[in-house]
């Protein structure tokens, strides 16, 4: 199961380190299972957070997943903190960006696509928006839009945002989950 998971992140352009207490031995061997691409192996909280620096200075951008207990300063520290499971609950909410409440870890790979389904809707909405009221600004002043009309179409472009967010949130996820069902009959 973690393989296919980190299959998928690879083939989100994700890049996978491994930031463990576990030796380095261990660390090694399971990386290597999983197709882990760095391995950092033998690491207390502090050093997690040395580690983390590092891999912003290389690579950018560093989402870390951790349990939000014993990984709590890094978690914080990282772009994108992300707790699994119930334990330390409220550490985890402190300090981390998402928390799964389950302790599976392929929720991680659904919330990397969802956060990229969001953000190009987000997109999608802020230029239909943008779109709408320059139409409605140059309409008002080259053919003298009423008032009211352009009221209408405004709070009406703002209708058409909301359900195109919900279209997004609701319809395509129940959607895929069919077609996956469908697929596995």
């Amino acid at each position: 199961e973690a393989k296919q998971i980190i299959d998928d992140l690879h083939r989100q352009g994700v890049a996978v380190a491994m930031l463990t207490g576990d030796n380095e031995r261990v660390a090694h061997t399971l990386a290597s299972e999983l197709g882990i691409d760095r391995v950092h192996a033998g690491l207390m909280p502090d050093e997690k957070v040395d580690t983390v620096r590092e891999l912003q200075a290389t690579y950018g951008q560093v989402a870390m997943v951790g349990d939000g207990v014993n990984d709590a300063p890094a978690l914080a520290l990282a772009d994108i903190g992300i707790a699994m499971g119930a334990a330390g609950t409220d550490v985890a909410l402190e300090t981390a960006d998402v928390v799964l409440m389950a302790d599976r870890i392929e929720r991680i790979a659904f919330a990397i696509d969802l956060a990229k389904k969001a953000r190009r809707v987000v997109w999608q909405n802020i230029i239909f928006a943008i779109a709408v009221i320059i139409m409605l600004v140059l309409g008002t002043f080259l053919i003298q839009i009423p008032l009211p009309l352009g009221v209408l179409g405004h709070e009406g472009s703002t209708v058409i945002v909301v359900l195109n967010g919900l279209i997004a949130l609701l319809l395509l996820p129940e959607l895929k989950r069919r077609r996956q069902m469908a697929d596995a009959a």
